[in-house]
Order: structure tokens, then sequence, then C-alpha cells
């Protein structure tokens, strides 16, 4: 039988077609824009039945008993003891000491919506997410700018202009689109330091040095307004600040800036004149400008070179997406005033959408380790691994073995469930219905449908939730039984009904796509135009133009000790055989670790005597790891890349035990994990 559904092995939530036999998941197709030999390849998506039958799959219950060995359990058993936890420590400590962390693997959906309706019925601010170090920070730095974040229209695109993303191994579709506008003759530009199969193809490639991708942005900028490349009547009658902007850009000419960057300034130049005089344009941002102690004002000055070339909302530019009407499920309203959540310090990055919420991660350590701003004392972590993936992985750790309650909700057993009390098999992607997040935001809408039943007893993420929030008293908060139930009530005021996206799994249009909305409407800002210059953020202690107040002099961990540390070590790269630390123990996509390596300029493995296949140990001082060499020639002297995601497959291999969790963005928290001083000797 053939079955439409969503694929949710990782974000890009690609439309696929399932054949299933007897109730059994025997492969899916991703539904492509191009020919059958030309369709880019996803090696999770052929291995899906692997995951699925994983003999490493979790599909029972598990508690860990007074010898701190784990034995299998009822559902019964294992949910009434994190139930009884629940109501204990509202009890014994006040609810917002329980916190709830969501990793990226069970999607930002409606399952995000359920976990924040619980938690706020419940009476703790403390869902949180990982948007500190992805998507979210930047969606903010949209929103700031010209009050929602955009979507690229790549394939009407006549140029398009990459900045710190590579769709070929992480979003196959979004790539295919890209391909095809390259093909129709669009210009190309990429921003990224290492030389991606993007940047082999692109008309201008900027390897950039990492970290400055602001500095970079400004002049740019400078180099638009100071040349009059910019669209005079769109900045005239849309946008505020802009005489602001250009006192401030004049500090960062491509002259002055050239050096830092390490760019030529013609280069500069040239990008700014390709990218404004050749249109439509648009611009696709991505994770290559996350995890920066300068993420947030960096992306905010891309995003005004959107504004200033005149590609905002218009077809082949960048669109801003119209959400379908819907229910916000989260009951924000039930929480007390006075309860602030550890993510406190954050009040901008925590309310400007009314469905992100609280999105700081490191506050989660900071909580349990120091106790600030207050202790937490119980942890329920669902499809996350943060004694891997958070910075500074060896505090993480300590903090997962000092909270006296920790719950996980997972697929798979990992570093973090084995610190765990309780843990929680969860299901596929495949193996339940669900609203994702990208189908909220924008039409068409798509339904993510189940097309077999959950492997062993494993359960849907919805489900547990329902059932944890019933057996905490919340049963009139959650009267569905049925994700089905759910999502109606959610998308109600839509009119769009489970049942009518099954019988349309192409998508239904909420509302008809809408281009130059701003001509009527204005923008979803304060001042219902494009802020060049936030009052809000000045209002707030922050720049009201993006460095305005300069740029930091030490962006990258460690820069004040070059003699012990000389190397710039950058964690990369994206496989699209995984996402995150996910699936490393599946044989057909782990192939004898394939790809755990660090890669090494021929220069700079000379100088250490270093050739390809050599065991390396790079160091910061927050600890070392250990993987083999390779040299490549796709990065600069001085430079290194080292796979991540490693961890829970080997400690050994664990690049966030070599970042730093210290120095954080003061707008959305983010710390500097991307880059980092380091050393390396061959073993």
């Amino acid at each position: 039988m053939m079955l439409h559904s969503i694929c949710r092995l990782c974000s890009a939530c690609c439309p696929v077609e399932v054949l299933t036999e007897r109730g059994q998941f025997i492969s899916a197709k991703r539904k492509s824009v191009l020919p059958k030999k030309r369709q880019l390849n996803c090696p999770k998506l052929n291995s899906a039945a692997d995951i699925i039958y994983s003999p490493e799959r979790l599909l029972k219950p598990l508690i860990k008993n007074s010898n701190r060995r784990f034995r299998e359990s009822s559902w019964d058993e294992a949910m009434d003891i994190i139930a009884e936890r629940l109501l204990f420590s509202k009890k014994e400590y006040g609810p917002r000491s329980v916190c709830w962390l969501r990793g990226m693997a069970a999607d930002w959906g409606a399952p995000w919506d359920y976990v924040n309706r619980l938690m706020n019925a419940y009476g703790s601010p403390n869902s949180i997410g990982n948007g500190s170090i992805c998507f979210v920070g930047r969606d903010f730095a949209h929103t700031s700018v010209y009050g929602a974040m955009t979507i690229p229209q790549t394939r009407e695109s006549k140029c398009i202009l990459i900045w710190g993303k590579n769709d070929k191994d992480t979003a196959p579709n979004a790539a295919e689109n890209i391909l095809l506008a390259k093909e129709n003759g669009a210009k190309l530009i990429v921003v990224d330091p290492i030389k991606t199969r993007f940047a082999q193809m692109a008309d201008l490639w900027l390897q950039i040095r990492p970290a400055h991708d602001g500095l970079l942005a400004m002049a740019i900028i400078h180099e638009i307004i100071h040349n009059s490349l910019y669209d005079t009547d769109f900045v005239d009658k849309y946008t505020v600040g802009f005489d602001d902007l250009k006192k401030t850009a004049e500090r960062y000419t491509a002259e002055r800036v050239a050096k830092d960057v390490w760019l030529d300034a013609e280069l500069i130049k040239e990008t700014a004149r390709l990218y404004t005089s050749v249109k439509p344009a648009c611009i696709v941002d991505g994770n290559g400008l996350d995890m920066q102690l300068e993420t947030f004002d960096a992306t905010r000055a891309v995003a005004m070179l959107r504004a200033l070339s005149g590609n905002l909302d218009i077809i082949g530019g960048d669109h801003i997406p119209e959400t379908v009407p819907h229910r916000n499920l989260q009951l924000r309203e039930r929480l007390p005033a006075s309860a602030e959540p550890i993510t406190s310090a954050y009040l901008l990055f925590n309310t400007f959408h009314a469905g992100w919420g609280n999105q700081v991660q490191s506050c989660v350590i900071d909580a349990i380790l120091d106790e600030k701003p207050y202790p937490l004392k119980t942890l329920i972590v669902q499809s996350g691994n943060p004694a891997v993936t958070f910075m500074d992985a060896h505090r993480a750790e300590r903090a997962l073995e000092k909270v006296e309650f920790l719950a996980v909700i997972d697929m798979f057993m990992n570093r973090t469930a084995e610190k765990a009390d309780v843990i929680l098999p969860a299901g596929s992607c495949f193996e339940h219905t669900q609203l994702n997040r990208a189908f909220i935001r924008s039409s068409p809408v798509k339904i993510q449908e189940q097309v077999i039943a959950p492997v062993g007893e494993s359960r849907p993420n919805w489900h547990i939730i329902f059932d944890l929030a019933r057996r905490i008293g919340l049963e009139k908060e959650f009267p569905w039984q049925t994700a089905e139930e759910a999502i109606d009530y959610q998308l109600e005021p839509s009119g769009i009904t489970v049942a009518m996206l099954r019988e349309h799994p192409e998508g239904i249009m909420a509302k008809p796509v809408r281009y130059r909305k701003y001509e009527t409407n204005g923008f979803m800002t304060p001042s219902g135009k494009v802020e060049f210059s936030s009052e809000l953020l000045k209002e707030h202690g922050h720049n009201e133009v993006p460095f305005s107040n300069g740029h930091q002099e030490n962006p990258i961990s460690f820069m004040d000790e070059p003699d012990q540390y000389p190397v710039l070590g950058m964690s990369g790269d994206r496989d699209m055989r995984f996402v995150n630390s996910q699936f490393r123990f599946i044989p057909s996509l782990l192939q004898r670790e394939r790809g755990c390596m660090v890669d090494i300029h021929p220069e700079e493995a000379l100088k250490h005597k270093i050739s390809t296949g050599d065991w390396v140990q790079v160091e910061t001082p927050r600890g070392h790891i250990q993987m083999k060499a390779r040299i490549s020639d796709l990065l600069r002297e001085g430079t290194i890349r080292i796979a991540w995601g490693w961890g829970d497959y080997n400690p050994d291999y664990s690049l966030n035990r070599l970042t730093d969790d210290n120095r954080r963005n003061p707008v959305i928290g983010t710390a500097s994990g991307r880059n980092f001083m380091c050393r390396i000797k061959k073993l």
C-alpha cells in the first residue's frame, strides 16, 4: 500500500510516499520537483526501515532501580512515577522547580504546543527549547526588522545569496529548488568559510572568517548605501531609521573590514553590486549564522539587506508568510505574573512570538548547577541529548547528574537517557499523526500521517503528553483522545480538518499567497515599517542599529590566549546520514565511522607532520577530543573543521567537550559554540 505523509527524520519536513505491506514499513521516497535521475539522495530516508526496526530501539518503559540499573516496566508504573514526581515537586518546591527541555527530534509543531499547554496549566514557565542555538534566534532577528521570518523564493529568483547554509546536506527539497534556479540562469553568491558544493558552483564565493558575518553584512550595507544601490522608493515609504543605519555603516567600509573578515575589499563591493543589480533576489540564511556570540545583530544586518534591495515580499524575493489561522493552545495566560522562567534575563526573546516560548537552553544548566535564578529539581528531556549537544558538555553532564529527578522521552538510549530515572520509548515520525510547525507557519497546510502502528510498546509524543497531563489533574485541559481531535481543534479557525487534509495530501491553501502585503497592511513591527533602527531594542539596553556599539574584539571563544590556542576550530560538517547526535548506531548509516574526522588544511597539517588517517588530539581550556585526521583544501590555512554530533557514539569524539558556554549574547543567550581557538597535536 502506498501512503502519503511527511518525513520528520530531520527538520526539512519533506513530503513522502511510503510503501507498506501488511502493516510493516517497507520504504519511502521523497516527492521531488526534479526527474528521478536528477533527484538528490537522502540516506536517512533510504534507511528509514533500519531506523524504525533497529534492535537499538527503546520499545518498553525503563525504570532505574536502587542499584542504578534499568528494568523494564509497564506504562502505568512509569507514568505514575513521573506524575507523582511532578505533584511532589509542585508541593515541596513549587511548580517552577520543574523543567521540560525539548530537543529538535520531535518537531516544532503541535507537540511543542502540547508541552507548553501542560507546563503552563501545571504552573511552570519552564518549557525550554533549543532555539537559542538553532533557528529561533534568527527568527527573532528577522522579526525585529520586518515582523516575521521570511521564506526565500529560490525557484523564481534571479540571484540567490546563500549565507551560512548548505541545503545539499540538510534539506534536499530546498537544494533542488536552488539547482533549478541556477540551471535557469540565476546568479549564485555563497558566504561560507567552507568550500561547499554550492560554493563550488557560485558566481561569487566569499570564504569568510568564521564568526565575522556581521562585519561583512555591515560592509555590504555600507557599499549599497554609499553608492546609492538601494531601492530608494521602498526605503523612503516603508522603513524607519535609515539615517541611523547609514551613520553606523560608515564605520564598516569594505577597506576597513576586509582584513578582519579575511576577504578582499573588491570582492565585498562586487557582492553588493551583483546582489542589488539582479532582481528578483533572495537570501537563504542558515545555521552558519547560529551559535555565535553575535548571531542576533549579524542576522539583523543580513535581514536589512533584503529591505535595502527592495526584495521583501515579492515573487522571487523573500516572501513574508501569512500564518494559517489556528488556535494558540499554549495557555500562557494561565501562568501567574510572578512565575518568571529561568530564562527571565532574555525577556524580549521569550515574548517576541506567541508560539515560540522560552528558548535559552543554557539556563537549564545554570538553574541546576548554580541554582540561578532559582533551582530546578525535576527535569524532563524530550527528544534531546544535552549530555552531547549542549556547549561545555562536561558542565551539562554534571547538571544531569545533580538534578534530583530526570525523565527522558526518546526512541533510543543515549548519553542523557543513561542518567535518567525513567525512560519512555517514543514512536518515530511514521508512527503517529501530527501537525508540523512548517505547515502552521504558512500555506499549504499538510498533515504528517501515521502510516504504521507504533513498534513494540513505544508511543507517540502526543499520547505521552496527554496521558501525563491527565495523571496530574489536567483532564479538562486535555480532553482529546486522539491527535486528530486535537489538530481539528487547533485548526478550526482555518476551516481545515484532518479529514480534508487526508483527501488532499498535496496540501490545502488556508489563504491565497499574496505579495507586497506591506503596501496595504504595513509590517508587523512596533512602527508598522521595516526597522533599521529599533526603539524597542534600545529601550531594553540593546543596539538600536546592528553593531552600533561596535563589533566584539573576541567573538570567537578562547581568543585571548593565541600562543596556547593558535588554531581556529569550527564545528561541522552536517552529514545527511545523521541529525545532530541521532542515528549513529544504524549500521547502514554509520558505515564504519565514515566522516568522523578532523579536517585540516594541508599547510596546517605540514606544520604538525599530520597525514590523513593519523590520530590527533584537539584541545581547548574546556577539554580535549581525539579523532582521525583528514587533509582537506576545503578550508583555510590556520583552521580545522571537526565532525559534530559523534559524542553519543563515542565520548572521545564529543566536540562539545571543547566549546564554551560562559559568554552569551545579551539578547538571545547564544554562546560561541560553532567557533573556538584550539591546539592540535598528532598522537
